[in-house]
């Protein structure tokens, strides 16, 4: 990778549904060490962006860069395997298994051993090391063992982080992450946040305005698929056009 490259760059990006443009011509860069926040109201194709640089849809027009490489036609799990990690908006656990058993499960998908056929896969070094890693970073150790459909919902988002820490991303793709949080909940999540941000890059579509301008570096807000500022979070907050599409109209 060019060292002045940045570690994820869409150029362009467009996609289209039938008649209706979801998004027209989205541009961004991302380096490590810094927190992406991109806001807008519902239907403002936040998700669909998200959607195409995970490679969960495919990109009408325009490209995508990733740690020096074209992937704009690379498929997701390809993605996910080179580093780009995700989140959904809605929680995807087993709920049914433990806290460690869903990071393993993770982890599993970036050590696929199909020639070890006679070994467990739970056996897998690799796999168990990411996954206790990843506990460890979001603070879930301690509760490792215990079935991950009983965690709090806060803890269920901050297993849906570890499981994609356990794939060891470069790049954290997160829709949502403090959605149906409590106060205590969203502090603790920041606080997550905050320190991944200096290991990882990380694109955050959130609602959640106050969290936003405290944890994001810049910020782009969308309306109806287009990009319409992109900045600071001081700048975007006294933007005019954004008061008046987004934030609410100033007196």
């Amino acid at each position: 990778m060019n060292e002045t490259e940045p570690l994820l760059q869409a150029t362009g990006l467009t996609r289209r549904f039938g008649g209706l443009t979801a998004v027209n011509g989205v541009s961004l860069e991302l380096d490590q060490g810094e927190v992406l926040a991109v806001i807008g109201t519902n239907g403002a194709g936040k998700s669909t962006l998200i959607n195409m640089l995970s490679g969960e849809i495919a990109a009408s027009g325009g490209s995508i860069r990733f740690d020096g490489h074209d992937i704009t036609d690379w498929a997701q799990p390809n993605r996910a395997r080179a580093g780009v990690g995700r989140s959904y908006q809605r929680t995807t656990i087993f709920p049914e298994f433990s806290v460690f058993e869903n990071c393993r499960l993770a982890a599993q998908a970036n050590h696929p051993r199909a020639w070890r056929v006679w070994e467990s896969a739970a056996q897998c070094g690799a796999s168990v090391r990411a996954a206790h890693e990843a506990l460890n970073a979001t603070g879930l150790i301690d509760v490792a063992r215990r079935q991950a459909g009983l965690l709090s919902h806060g803890a269920q988002r901050q297993l849906e982080i570890a499981m994609c820490l356990a794939t060891r991303p470069k790049v954290l793709l997160l829709d949502e992450p403090l959605a149906g949080m409590g106060a205590e909940e969203t502090e603790r999540m920041l606080t997550l946040l905050g320190e991944l941000r200096d290991s990882h890059a990380v694109l955050l579509v959130e609602h959640d305005m106050d969290a936003v301008f405290r944890i994001a570096d810049r910020i782009i807000v969308m309306v109806n698929g287009e990009v319409i500022a992109s900045d600071v979070p001081q700048r975007i907050r006294s933007n005019r056009d954004v008061q008046i599409a987004y934030l609410g109209e100033a007196d």
